[in-house]
């Protein structure tokens, strides 16, 4: 407790910092929030690995900062094995009826938007004005949208947010872990020093000098590591390292058009990988669709046609 308080009570430690830290707290409250109403769920045939999963989630979340990394991973460790075992699902407790919904939509309309797009409008904002983190700048745009949303609706309680958050969660389950879990695994990659291992993969496919063949594997790499990771944040770090500074930026090609790209070129093999649950697996499970690659197969053809353009673009315009 010491610690915690020492925490946000530093001046060693900046504004910025601190808030993203109550934002995890936040975020790790609603996860202990859906753990405890699983727990009392009857509807949930799974309540119990259910509570175990989120529950504990939730403590990584709020105490992870100051929890010994050994208790740590034992929490990690009993965390997945509901996961694993199948044990983590959803109830039937407090879901909408269609009229509900229905009724909703023709109170609201079009405005339901309005909510979602201050996400994303004070996430930019905190990014270009402030010396704060655009995801303090996301929570920040969540709690507006909630604010909206109250106002669009007096029943849109504190309360009716938590259960809603709780089904959300409920729906998209352990998978809304990945994109976490991933980002991980990016630094952990990079850290290994992967990116030096397909560096000398690749020093013996990409003729020496040719800027041209180095941007098509470079992009195509990202695509492919992408594809692998589920993140293209995670991805260009290592493959800048191991085929873009030494393949093609090495050769006096402009690093602010080919890093640009080489990202995008990264999210066209977010649009044909599961692994990138967050875009391509929970719309399945949110709009229960039959086929849990349907998202997929229709962005498969779009993601490479893109592809191929922005390969074009590079060369021409990076080279």
């Amino acid at each position: 407790m010491d610690a915690f308080i020492q925490f946000f009570t530093s001046a060693d430690v900046t504004l910025s910092n601190k808030l993203l830290e109550v934002m995890y707290i936040l975020i790790g409250l609603v996860s202990v929030y859906t753990g405890v109403r699983n727990a009392k769920d009857s509807t949930n045939e799974k309540r119990v690995g259910s509570a175990v999963f989120w529950i504990v989630l939730g403590v990584l979340f709020i105490f992870g900062k100051w929890i010994p990394a050994a208790a740590t991973g034992a929490l990690l460790f009993v965390m997945v094995i509901p996961a694993i075992a199948g044990q983590v699902d959803k109830g039937k407790e407090g879901a909408p009826t269609t009229e509900e919904m229905q009724g909703n939509f023709e109170h609201i309309g079009m405005k339901i938007f309005a909510p979602a797009i201050c996400i994303g409008l004070f996430a930019l904002l905190f990014a270009l004005f402030t010396k704060i983190s655009s995801l303090v700048g996301m929570t920040f745009g969540v709690l507006v949208g909630a604010v909206l949303l109250l106002a669009f609706n007096r029943k849109n309680s504190p309360k009716v947010f938590l259960d809603d958050c709780r089904r959300m969660l409920d729906v998209v389950g352990p998978l809304s872990m990945l994109p976490t879990l991933l980002a991980g695994l990016g630094a952990v990659f990079t850290a290994a020093g992967v990116g030096d291992v397909i560096s000398q993969l690749v020093s013996g496919i990409i003729p020496s000098g040719n800027a041209i063949v180095g941007v098509i594997v470079y992009a195509v790499g990202m695509a492919l590591f992408t594809m692998i990771m589920g993140n293209a944040f995670a991805a260009i770090t290592v493959m800048t390292v191991g085929i873009g500074a030494p393949f093609v930026l090495a050769l006096g090609a402009d690093p602010t058009i080919i890093g640009g790209l080489a990202l995008t070129c990264g999210y066209c093999g977010t649009l044909m990988t599961p692994m990138a649950a967050n875009f391509n697996i929970v719309p399945v499970a949110i709009l229960d669709m039959k086929d849990n690659y349907g998202v997929i197969k229709k962005q498969v053809p779009i993601a490479i046609f893109m592809l191929v353009v922005q390969i074009v673009i590079m060369i021409l315009f990076g080279l």
